[in-house]
């Protein structure tokens, strides 16, 4: 397999950008490189002021099959400090809404990812699972209280002590995924889903995402109601319902906001 075949590749289109996961003669597992390109390249686009929204997808039709192990030794004197790990967070962090689009498998790294993303919708294809227990590996603790989070206590233990997959409509009953849909019918709602995000409120979503992932203090909070108040922000949003026309919202993001821990968006 040549190196360029393993990639991260992104498009951007409108307010939307992609992040395809390019892989294909490894079903999309990541490798040490492509984990290390990730938050460089999540770095850029929330820098980037045309960018609302981000859809991480995988390429062929398999969204991704777990971490590249070839180099163990790496992995696991890294530990929770792995690359992996440090990829998974910069996801999590990124200060705009972020979508998961799966198709295929989605284990291991995959689901990694996809777990790290605000939003998950799926093909009804998709296949979900979290191998450490088949591989003798300890999941990142980060990574196990997030799926936790997401999915319940009993349902993160029964993925991670089997190690089996699950399929779609399992994923969607125990909260894994959002919305599962027919694999033709996919990329359509995910471009529909990203559509209203992005013509929304910025300050209403930005302020929504940091509140319930818990990292706005009491400080945070007041900073995000003057920036309400400062914009004219939720006059516009009046003023387009009474009208009834699409709101043309003035707010945009300063480089960092008080008590702001993120990147720059």
């Amino acid at each position: 397999m040549a190196v360029a075949d393993a990639e991260l590749l992104v498009e951007v289109a409108g307010p939307v950008a992609t992040v395809v996961i390019h892989n294909p003669a490894r079903r999309n597992a990541m490798t040490p490189a492509m984990w290390r390109r990730l938050p460089g390249m999540l770095d850029q686009l929330e820098a980037d002021p045309a960018v609302r929204a981000l859809v991480l997808t995988g390429a062929d039709g398999t969204f991704c099959a777990g971490a590249d192990l070839g180099d163990l030794d790496e992995l696991l004197d890294a530990g929770d400090a792995s690359i992996a790990v440090t990829a998974e967070e910069r996801l999590v962090d990124f200060a705009k809404p972020t979508v998961a689009a799966i198709r295929g498998a989605c284990v291991g790294g995959g689901c990694q990812l996809a777990v790290a993303c605000d939003l998950r919708l799926a093909a009804a294809d998709a296949r979900f699972g979290v191998p450490p227990a088949r591989l003798g590996l300890v999941y990142p603790a980060p990574t196990t209280h997030r799926l936790a989070r997401l999915v319940g206590p009993s349902t993160a233990k029964a993925l991670l002590f089997t190690a089996e997959l699950i399929d779609a409509e399992r994923a969607l009953r125990v909260g894994l995924v959002d919305e599962v849909l027919p694999a033709a019918a996919l990329s359509a709602r995910v471009g529909a889903v990203t559509a209203a995000v992005t013509a929304r409120s910025q300050l209403s979503v930005r302020a929504a995402k940091e509140i319930i992932d818990g990292r706005a203090d009491d400080n945070r909070i007041a900073w995000w109601h003057g920036q309400v108040r400062a914009s004219g922000e939720a006059r516009e949003g009046v003023a387009a319902a009474n009208e009834r026309r699409p709101a043309r919202f003035p707010w945009s993001p300063p480089e960092m906001g008080p008590g702001e821990t993120g990147g720059t968006g």
